[in-house]
This record gives structure tokens, C-alpha cells and sequence, in this order.
């Protein structure tokens, strides 16, 4: 059975087929090759497969040489384009009141994307995380969802706003302009978090109260999908040793918390679904450092502390334990590694 988090709405691909035919390509065609049909993109509610979206947007973003693929994918996107829960979002007194609300309903969006807010005084820092896809890269799939929250906000705040920074880990493309377009200001690339950082009196701006009897019938429906979407342990896992690992905070102990049991009971039931706290913490941690190791030019000492290592030494031990090499060996080298591509799936089949 294919876990929900491997799962999204075909919505996340609107206007995808109108964009490849603008640019004189067969969209049909890079939906065959990674086994998408023509019809799966008829109701956006139906749910595909995440890693065949993402890589549908690789391929096309290379056969096309279009680097700012997802931006454009991105541009014409209208809060609408999330579903049911625009209606909710649309009559929340602010801004922030509205980013609150889709963090609740985020699962029932897109359940691989983990979206933290945090505050640091007058400031808001919108951080995006996608859980990784061993193998694939990420870079449009990242993209679409920073470039998907600066036109939700937008929508919601006006037309004229814009963000303080606009931040991605990978390195920058052959040329930003793009960018500097999409987003109304110059673009940060090897960054330590994918995201926006934004002034908290923009997103405080009180909204007009439109038709609230929608909005709390929408509500209600929101709510019991939610309760039917339920979500294995492990899967709720990974969505917290993701956000977890930068604060150098993921511990057992730490997630049971989060998940308001006891650090044995967490290891019980991951247990009986055949993993352990141990084993999914490594298989995040490597697919996260090949990402970086991969798509951005971060320091060693950064990437260990991004990924929860008290020190660069204790992450090379874990490193080259993994890998059977150093770091700056594997990015090197990274297709004569391949092999090291197996650990996430025979660890989660086997652990």
C-alpha cells in the first residue's frame, strides 16, 4: 500500500499541459515517460504519485531548457488552486491568521511539505521543507512550493507585497533574472532553508470578512478529511525529524513528545511497522545530505549542522560509516556511488 506522503493532488500540476504546449513540446509525452496518464490531470483532487510529479518536472524543466520552469508553472496560480481550503484561507481575519490554517490543513495539500512559521521579533520566517525523494532532484519541485506561498501570500496581503529575502538551498541557476522578476527582489541561493522571510506587520494587515456560512461549511469538510487521512507513525516521523534536525533537538525522546506519548511507546509502534527511531533518522539524514551534496555548494560544517550534528567531526563518522568514503569525495563522485542510493529503501524495508 503507498504511503500518503508519497501521494499528492494532481492540483500541483495545474496549468502544467498549457505551459509545455507554449514552449512547442508534447507535454503528454513527459507525462508518459514517468508513467502519468493524460487523464490523471482532469480533476485536481485525484492524487499521484509525489515522485512521479517531481521528476515530471525535472525532465521537462531539462528537454525544454527552462530553469525557471516552475516559476512560470507558478505564475498564473490562484489561491483556488489549493481546493477546499481556499475558501477557509480567504476569510481568516489576517494574513498570518490564514498561514496558520493551511500548516493545519497541510496534509489534505501536499503531505510530503512541512511548512514552519517562526517568529523573531517584527520578523516571520516561512520555512519549506520537502520530504526527499532518494534519487531525484529537487530543485523544481522546491521552487513551486516557495513560488506557490509567495502567490498565496500575495493574494491574500496585495498585489504590491513582497517579501524581505526569498531564500532556496540549492545553488543559483545560469541566470537569476527570472527570479528577480518572479519574486519582485534579488533571489538568495545556498541558503540554509528553502522560504521567505517577511515583515510581521504584513502578514498582521486585517482582511475583509467575506462569506463566512462557506468558509465553515468548507471547515467542516476540511476537518473530516483530516480525520480520515490518518498517517502511519513512521510517516509522522519524518515529517518531525525534518523539522527537527536543524535545531540540533531530534532526539526520541524529543519526537515522542511532539507526538504525546512516551519514548518507549514510540519505539513500540514503530516496531510493529517494521522500523526504528535509529534507522529513519539515518535514512532522512542521507537522503538530505545527497540532496545538498548535490544541488548546493554549502560547507561541510553547515550541511552537519543543518542536518542535527553537535560537530563536523561527529558527521564525517557518520558519513563515511554510511557511505564507505568522505563527504567531498562523494560529491565528487556521486554516480560511481550509486549504490548508496538502496540505503532508504533496504533500510525501510528491513529495520
Amino acid at each position: 500500500m503507498r504511503h500518503i506522503t508519497h501521494l499528492r493532488r494532481s492540483g500541483s500540476l495545474d496549468g502544467y499541459v498549457e505551459l509545455v504546449q507554449s514552449l512547442g513540446r508534447d507535454p503528454y509525452a513527459f507525462m508518459r515517460t514517468v508513467g502519468l496518464q493524460a487523464k490523471s490531470l482532469d480533476d485536481p483532487e485525484t492524487l499521484i504519485p509525489r515522485d512521479a510529479a517531481r521528476e515530471l518536472l525535472e525532465i521537462t524543466a531539462r528537454a525544454t531548457q527552462t530553469e525557471d520552469l516552475a516559476l512560470r508553472l507558478a505564475a498564473k496560480r490562484k489561491l483556488s488552486a489549493l481546493g477546499p481550503i481556499s475558501l477557509v484561507l480567504r476569510e481568516e481575519p489576517t494574513p498570518r491568521a490564514a498561514l496558520d490554517t493551511l500548516c493545519r490543513y497541510l496534509k489534505l495539500v501536499n503531505p510530503s511539505l512541512t511548512v514552519r512559521v517562526e517568529d523573531t521579533g517584527g520578523v516571520v520566517i516561512i520555512r519549506e521543507d520537502l520530504l526527499p525523494s532518494p534519487g531525484l532532484p529537487m530543485r523544481q519541485s522546491v521552487e513551486l512550493a516557495v513560488a506557490s506561498m509567495f502567490r498565496m501570500l500575495g493574494e491574500l496581503i496585495g498585489p504590491h507585497w513582497r517579501p524581505l529575502e526569498v531564500c532556496f538551498t540549492h545553488r543559483p541557476p545560469t541566470g537569476a533574472s527570472s527570479h528577480r522578476a518572479f519574486f519582485g527582489r534579488s533571489v538568495k541561493f545556498n541558503q540554509e532553508f528553502n522560504g521567505l522571510v517577511c515583515m510581521a506587520i504584513d502578514l498582521s494587515k486585517p482582511r475583509e470578512v467575506g462569506d463566512q456560512v462557506a468558509a465553515g461549511f468548507a471547515r467542516k469538510y476540511l476537518e473530516a478529511a483530516l480525520r480520515d487521512r490518518s498517517e502511519s507513525v513512521q510517516e509522522t516521523c519524518r515529517q518531525l525529524i525534518l523539522a527537527l534536525l536543524p535545531g540540533g533537538a531530534c532526539t526520541a525522546r524529543e519526537v515522542a513528545r511532539h507526538l504525546r506519548v512516551d519514548r518507549r511507546t514510540l519505539h513500540r509502534r514503530l516496531d510493529a511497522e517494521g522500523f526504528t527511531f535509529s534507522g529513519l533518522l539515518d535514512q532522512v539524514r542521507s537522503d538530505l545530505v545527497k540532496r545538498h551534496l548535490r544541488e548546493g555548494d554549502l560547507p561541510l560544517s553547515e550541511v552537519a549542522e543543518l542536518l542535527g550534528f553537535s560537530s563536523p567531526s561527529s558527521f564525517s563518522h557518520w558519513f563515511h560509516n554510511l557511505f564507505g568514503c568522505s563527504a567531498s569525495q562523494w560529491s565528487k563522485h556521486p554516480t560511481e556511488l550509486a549504490a548508496s542510493e538502496e540505503y532508504g529503501t533496504s533500510q525501510s524495508e528491513h529495520t
